[in-house]
C-alpha cells in the first residue's frame, strides 16, 4: 500500500522515481479504509531533504499512510522557502486548536545541541507538544535532538556536551531481539551518528527505561518509553547514503570561518578515502525499524481516532 502525499510535494516525485508507492489525495479518498495518520514535526533546516527521508521509510510499509507536515507556531524557518512552508506545513497551534489526533508523530532533530533545552526559543511550545502527544497521539518517535528533548522532558535525563563530535558510522548491538520494534534485526548493525552531545547509559537505566540498541563507542541509540508510548533514537538511521558526506563538505567549507579542526566521518568512506563514494550499510535496518513501528501502531491504535489518548497504557497494552 502507498503513502498518501500531495502531488505537488517534492517528495511525491522523488519517491515515485525510486519505486516507492505514492498516492495522490483524491485517489486515496476513494479507498474504503482508514489510513494511518502520521505527523512529522520537522525541526531540521533542510525541510525537503528531511521530508524525503522520513516519507521514504514510512511509505515502504504495506499500509496506507497519510503524512501531515507540522511546524512550530512562532519559529520561522530560515533555510526553507516561505512558499513551501506556507503550502505544505501547518503550525502546531492550528493543529492543537482543531483537536486533531494522530496515530503516530515523528519529532525530528534540530541543529541546536549546544543550547540548554530551556534556552531554545521554542522550548515552551515544544514542551506543550510533548504533553499534547499524551492525549492526541498514539505513538511518538523522537529522533536525535528531538529524542533527547523528549526523554529530558518526561524523565529529566540530562544531555551532556562532548569535547569532540561523534561523527561517522558506528556499530551498535541489539540488546533486545525480542522487541517487536527490532523484529528482523541482526545482532549488530552500523548506524550513522552526527552529534556533539550524548545521553548516558546509567542515567537512562536509572529512569527505568529499556535501551534497545547500544554502542560501546557512542553510547545508547534507541530507547523505549512504554509509559509515554514513545521511542527515542539519538542517531540517524533515516540518513541518505550521502548525508554525512554533505555535512563533512559543509564543515570543510566553513572551517575558515569556524576555525575548528574538521574531522572526517569515521568508518564511512571506503578505506577512509573521501574521494570514494560511501556505501549505505544501514538502509535495511532503517526500513525495519520504521516498518516495525508502523506495524505496532496499526495493531494497537483505535479504529475510532476519537479514542486515541483515552488509553494511557503502553503501545502493546
Amino acid at each position: 500500500m502507498p503513502i498518501k502525499l500531495p502531488s505537488t510535494l517534492p517528495a511525491y516525485d522523488v519517491l515515485s522515481k525510486e519505486g516507492v508507492m505514492v498516492m495522490p489525495e483524491d485517489m486515496a479518498a476513494r479507498q474504503d479504509i482508514r489510513p494511518l495518520r502520521i505527523g512529522l514535526l520537522n525541526l531540521m533546516p533542510k525541510k525537503i531533504q528531511t521530508e524525503n527521508q522520513f516519507a521514504r521509510l514510512i511509505g515502504a510499509t504495506p499500509l496506507q499512510i497519510e503524512l501531515s507536515l507540522i511546524r512550530m507556531s512562532e519559529h520561522q524557518a530560515r533555510n526553507a522557502a516561505p512558499a513551501h512552508m506556507e503550502e505544505f506545513y501547518r503550525p502546531f497551534s492550528e493543529v492543537a486548536e482543531t483537536g486533531e489526533k494522530f496515530d503516530g508523530l515523528i519529532i525530528t532533530g534540530a541543529p541546536i545541541e549546544h543550547l540548554e533545552f530551556s534556552d531554545v526559543t521554542y522550548w515552551d511550545e515544544l514542551s506543550r507538544i510533548f504533553e499534547w502527544t499524551q492525549t492526541n497521539v498514539h505513538s511518538t518517535f523522537g529522533v536525535c535532538w528531538g529524542g533527547m528533548a523528549m526523554i529530558n522532558h518526561f524523565h529529566g535525563v540530562t544531555k551532556h556536551v562532548l569535547g569532540r563530535k561523534l561523527f561517522g558510522c558506528y556499530r551498535h548491538a541489539n540488546l533486545h531481539p525480542e522487541s517487536p520494534f527490532l523484529r528482523g534485526y541482526s545482532d549488530d548493525l552500523v548506524m550513522p551518528v552526527s552529534r556533539w552531545t550524548e545521553m548516558r547509559r546509567d542515567e537512562i537505566e536509572a529512569a527505568g527505561l529499556p535501551i534497545l540498541l547500544d554502542s560501546t563507542e557512542v553510547g545508547p541509540a534507541l530507547v523505549e518509553d512504554p509509559a509515554h508510548r514513545a521511542l527515542y533514537i539519538f542517531n540517524h538511521l533515516e540518513y541518505d547514503s550521502g548525508t554525512l558526506n554533505e555535512e563533512y563538505r559543509r564543515d570543510l567549507d566553513n572551517v575558515q570561518i569556524a576555525g575548528a579542526e574538521i574531522q572526517m566521518p569515521v568508518n564511512y568512506f571506503p578505506d577512509d578515502d573521501p574521494s570514494r563514494k560511501p556505501q549505505n550499510r544501514w538502509r535495511s535496518h532503517a526500513h525495519l525499524l520504521y516498518g516495525n513501528w508502523i506495524s505496532e501502531i496499526y495493531q494497537t491504535t483505535p479504529y475510532d481516532m476519537g479514542r486515541i489518548g483515552f488509553d494511557r497504557t503502553d503501545l502493546r497494552g
